[in-house]
């Protein structure tokens, strides 16, 4: 359970971590708050020969807002997120997500930048930027580029964030009027990590039209998704009863293959998507202001 040798520095600006990386290439590795990465270095599934602690980098730790969209640093841990009165009022559902990971040890240390990059199928924090439209800008030595929320998870722990880059921020708009959003998961009860989690953000109108639903799943396959086929059933329905039913039901149709290990079966996960996605769908309803 020792980590192989590594020499260890910590920059402070991202174009000096960007230019670490560059330099080292696969040798490298950012280090956020490290609890995936260095449980996997005393396993030695992770030999860095340079650790790349990004915890004195100006600026990647700030909650602001920039007209009309929340940004948020890659450093923010999952406390500030959790006790943000800006996040808690303008999307307050990350907050509860934040607030909902794990233990405080964790929350005080784990980062979203670090979850984000991460990309473990079972994290809750993909589902919810997913269904808040978010945006994630990276840089690097070469420059920046920006990724739709949905386009960054790839497959298991794999994102289209390159060697090269580091992932600075994350960009929420703020919700329009007559809009609500409610994040559920059916929690392992041990790491509490979400064997099935569903984030949900929906608009209705005065005549009880869905206006705008964006839905994200995670823990029920390889790597979060947005369901799709549950925002086609929305979008243009009345919200009953019926709707949801059926929109819920859609939910699977966006995982292409169900996770199944010792904590679920991948029928369970399937049956626990569609109950998960019809609560967290009503609680998202109840919320709208």
């Amino acid at each position: 359970m020792i980590p192989s040798a590594f020499e260890y520095v910590a920059p402070t600006s991202i174009a000096e971590a960007a230019d670490l990386l560059n330099k080292h290439g696969e040798d490298a590795k950012l280090l956020a708050g490290g609890h995936s990465l260095i449980p996997l270095m005393k396993l030695r599934l992770a030999q860095p020969r340079i650790l790349i602690d990004l915890k004195n980098v100006d600026g990647m730790n700030s909650i602001e807002e920039d007209n009309d969209t929340l940004v948020i640093g890659g450093m923010c841990t999952y406390y500030q997120l959790q006790s943000s009165d800006l996040i808690k009022n303008k999307v307050s559902m990350l907050a509860d997500a934040a607030g909902d990971v794990a233990d405080p040890q964790v929350r005080n240390l784990g980062t979203i930048g670090g979850s984000l990059s991460h990309a473990d199928p079972a994290a809750d924090l993909p589902a919810v930027v997913i269904a808040l439209n978010s945006t994630i800008v990276v840089d690097s030595s070469t420059g920046q580029r920006v990724i739709k929320a949905e386009d960054f998870f790839l497959d298991l722990l794999t994102t289209e964030l390159r060697a090269n880059e580091v992932l600075k921020e994350v960009r929420i708009p703020n919700p329009v009027n007559n809009s609500g959003a409610a994040y559920l998961k059916f929690a392992n009860k041990a790491s509490h990590y979400a064997v099935v989690g569903v984030a949900v953000r929906i608009t209705i109108n005065n005549a009880g039209i869905c206006e705008d639903a964006s839905v994200g799943i995670t823990g029920a396959g390889t790597h979060a998704v947005r369901a799709v086929e549950t925002e086609r059933a929305l979008r243009g329905s009345k919200i009953d009863d019926v709707c949801i039913e059926s929109a819920s039901q859609r939910a699977v149709a966006s995982v292409d293959d169900f996770l199944g290990d010792v904590h679920a079966s991948a029928e369970y996960r399937e049956q626990l998507l569609q109950v998960f996605a019809k609560r967290a769908i009503h609680l998202a309803v109840s919320r709208v202001s």
